[in-house]
């Protein structure tokens, strides 16, 4: 009776933000909610993508339970500015997020400024219990600790990324890794406290996903936001060898590894859907997923076919990933949604939810997404969709079918990605008044961006490892 009660509440407290009512005191108890974040997940390398090298049964269980939005993207093409986006729900250039933070516990400013709220601390006043576990990658000083930025529970890691067996995370305190490198190597921390591992890492962070469900099903009347964010299958490549001999049919060596790791977060995926039907609460939860970028190195470790390039770059392959989002009874099922969408739009569906009034000084750059996904609103929910990479990186924009891609020096690039989604035919020589009229439109976005703030990562914070070593 709890779970239909909560489902029907939540239904009128959709009904109401879908009439605009967005400001009043929710009357909820409204959805979990569940977001899963992959970390450089190939576009293709996924079943219900079209993938057929990687078996992954639940994350096309998931995607057959919900809708699958064919293009999404996320604010930035690597995983720091990316990650701060879908927090905060704003384009991360509005608040000097302009690149990837450094590993700097002793920076209080570098990573995510105190100024812009997270999802956590948003929802936190109308009762969620928030927990996230993974990859942070907004900061490491303690100051910009998880727990410091809305969150009830963190188990997991502050920097970038982590090495994968336990024998090799051999550094007890965040502290005592010099550079990036050596934060990989950095026990995992519950809460504050360094905490020895026993398991490969991905592993890890499902039955603590697990336990973290078990934990708040238990207390029904409260609901919790659970922010699951592997970071499974970026670098380093390492895999247990049995789980790697299951892809002897691919002939690279690093995409066998890259192979099993995504199998493994797919079956720990698994584990949480099954979780989640063992405890009643499927219908009660809302759950996103997408990888925070495209895939590196593609065509050798990963495949985002049919898009041009990949991690890093502002074409497709860069910025367009995989993208689900599934609640049962509210959002159709084996849906597909094929307009522009952008993990900014996680928080202001999650926002419109719980009727959470917008700061006129901070505006969301997301949209609501249900009223979209349910039929009550036709056409695209976005004008436009941006990337700035810095003045010395480029930018790109999609307005409807086409867009704009500026790299470096090169001269500016025009696309229509509706006849040509690998990105190459150039327009540019043959429609010069529509690519003025873009670069007008995202001159005009981008005027009212901040420089970033960030002292970024060096390359010699790497302590020397080879690139494929670092990978």
């Amino acid at each position: 009776m709890l779970r239909h009660a909560r489902q029907a509440l939540a239904l009128s407290a959709l009904a109401a933000a879908c009439a605009g009512s967005l400001f009043a005191a929710p009357e909820r108890p409204a959805p979990n909610l569940i977001v899963i974040v992959s970390d450089d997940q190939g576009y293709r390398d996924a079943g219900f993508q079209g993938g057929t090298e990687i078996p992954t049964p639940h994350l096309d269980r998931l995607a057959a339970g919900g809708v699958v939005f064919t293009d999404g993207y996320v604010t930035f093409p690597v995983c720091g500015p990316s990650r701060a986006g879908f927090i905060t729900g704003r384009y991360p250039q509005r608040f000097g997020f302009g690149g990837t933070p450094g590993y700097r516990p002793n920076n209080p400013t570098e990573g995510l400024p105190a100024t812009e709220p997270t999802l956590a601390e948003a929802l936190r006043p109308v009762g969620y219990h928030s927990g996230i576990i993974g990859k942070w990658h907004l900061g490491a000083h303690e100051n910009l600790h998880p727990l410091n930025r809305g969150f009830d529970e963190f188990y997991g890691h502050v920097g970038g990324g982590k090495r994968y067996f336990p024998e090799l995370l051999n550094l007890k305190n965040t502290k005592d890794a010099r550079d990036e490198w050596g934060s990989y190597h950095t026990w995992i921390t519950r809460g504050f406290t360094p905490e020895k591992t026993t398991r490969y890492l991905t592993d890890e962070f499902t039955r603590e996903a697990v336990e973290f469900i078990d934990r708040r099903g238990a207390e029904p009347e409260k609901p919790f936001f659970l922010y699951l964010a592997y970071n499974a299958p970026h670098g380093p490549l390492e895999a247990p060898a049995e789980e790697i001999a299951k892809f002897s049919h691919i002939k690279n060596e690093r995409r066998r590894a890259y192979a099993a790791m995504v199998s493994i977060m797919d079956r720990g995926i698994g584990e949480v859907l099954d979780r989640l039907d063992a405890l009643n609460l499927t219908n009660d939860t809302l759950i996103f997923f997408f990888s925070d970028n495209g895939g590196p190195n593609p065509g050798e470790v990963t495949s985002n076919f049919p898009l041009r390039a990949g991690k890093s770059s502002g074409y497709e392959g860069g910025i367009r990933v995989p993208f689900v989002a599934r609640w049962p009874g509210v959002i159709p099922a084996g849906k597909t949604f094929s307009q522009p969408v952008i993990s900014l739009d996680i928080f202001a569906t999650i926002a419109a939810l719980n009727r959470l009034p917008d700061d006129p000084a901070r505006p969301r750059d997301g949209v609501n997404l249900l009223p979209f996904l349910r039929g009550e609103k036709d056409g695209a929910p976005h004008a436009r969709i941006y990337l700035q990479r810095g003045p010395n990186h480029g930018f790109s924009m999609r307005e409807g079918d086409y867009k704009i891609v500026k790299n470096r020096d090169q001269p500016v690039e025009l696309y229509n990605l509706r006849e040509d989604i690998c990105e190459c035919r150039n327009l540019a020589a043959a429609q010069p008044e529509r690519l003025a009229s873009l670069l007008a439109a995202f001159d005009a976005w981008n005027a009212t961006l901040l420089p970033s703030a960030l002292e970024g990562m060096r390359p010699e914070e790497w302590g020397g490892k080879s690139t494929k070593e670092k990978k």
